[in-house]
């Protein structure tokens, strides 16, 4: 038995159950086309490991292998603790995982909205307007944003229940008022707020900030000043992470980027007089 068994057997018995199914699906493959594939099970080292985290890095960033070598140590530890096979080792315990990247800063800076709003034409995608917004309101992912159903909302709370999130826990987001007054213009053409494909959102964004001038800005960067606004807001972790649906505090930290003016504000207004 090869490490490629255990790679084939997972990908059809684990991975189809998680959320993030196909970018899991591609590591496997890239795995599969490697030489750790064909390295018996009795075989095994951190030396295997540790070549194919080397082969890797010579062809892309560190990030990237360190979530290929994330799902090769569970398809190990799955072997070893569920399928009961005899491994003696996890190798990829054995060696170092490159560095995770940096968390992105990239916050709306003055005017950047206001470029934003004017680059959207009459020709532009109809939802453009409101997801943009909708998603800066209430922070939820592109994903989420596309799941919304109208009979989850709720405009007398006011809230949004989403059922489909990105660690699989389904959560109920508190609306602003703005966030309100977005979904009340919008027409209920569908089941769906926003009866999209993920694809043609991205494409659509693409095209919006290069005409806007923003082509260093990500629609995911929306979730970042999301979250920075909830704190400067004054809510506490407990409130933001309800909203965000963070259920580790370290990773909401990672979204998390403060003005230090606007905690100067703060601090002057708590020592005023």
């Amino acid at each position: 038995m090869t490490v490629a068994d255990l790679l084939r057997r997972y990908g059809q018995e684990v991975t189809p159950k998680k959320r993030g199914a196909r970018s899991e699906q591609s590591r496997l493959r890239q795995l599969l086309g490697h030489s750790i594939a064909d390295v018996g099970l009795h075989n095994l080292s951190g030396a295997a490991a540790s070549r194919y985290r080397d082969d890797r890095l010579k062809a892309v960033k560190p990030a990237s292998v360190r979530r290929e070598l994330v799902v090769l140590r569970h398809v190990f530890e799955v072997a070893m603790t569920e399928w009961s096979i005899p491994i003696r080792l996890n190798p990829v315990r054995q060696i170092k995982l490159p560095s995770d990247s940096k968390p992105r800063e990239r916050r709306l800076e003055d005017g950047d909205d206001t470029r934003l709003a004017e680059a959207i034409s009459a020709n532009s995608a109809w939802y453009l307007r409101p997801l943009i917004a909708l998603a800066i309101e209430t922070g939820m992912r592109r994903g989420e944003l596309l799941s919304i159903r109208w009979k989850d909302v709720d405009m007398t709370a006011p809230t949004i229940r989403i059922l489909k999130t990105k660690n699989g826990h389904p959560r109920t987001i508190p609306l602003t008022p703005k966030a309100v007054k977005i979904l009340t213009l919008l027409e209920r053409k569908d089941e769906r707020v926003f009866p999209v494909t993920p694809n043609a959102v991205r494409l659509a964004w693409e095209r919006l900030r290069k005409r806007a001038g923003l082509e260093d800005l990500r629609l995911h960067d929306l979730r970042h000043e999301a979250v920075s606004r909830f704190f400067e807001y004054g809510l506490t972790v407990p409130e933001v992470a309800l909203i965000s649906g963070h259920r580790d505090p370290r990773m909401l930290s990672r979204y998390t980027h403060l003005r230090p003016e606007r905690v100067a504000e703060k601090l002057a207004k708590a020592t005023a007089g």
